[in-house]
């Protein structure tokens, strides 16, 4: 399946939820498909937690 119809596919639940249950609804769809998402990607080895939590040296603070 390419991206197009995974965005479609999302978009569509999205929409249901949006539309069935309510503004909330749709924000928790979207917020679990976001933390899916992320985990998929970390068990697929796209991501690694360095990624997210790494530590700036004393020369890369922006003023």
């Amino acid at each position: 399946m390419n991206m197009a119809v995974a965005g479609l596919l999302a978009g569509m639940g999205l929409g249901f939820a949006g539309y069935f249950g309510g503004f909330g609804a749709f924000l928790l769809v979207a917020a679990l498909g976001a933390v899916g998402f992320v985990a998929g990607r970390f068990l697929d080895g796209d991501l690694a937690p360095g990624e997210f939590f790494r530590t700036r040296e004393r020369g890369d603070r922006p003023r």
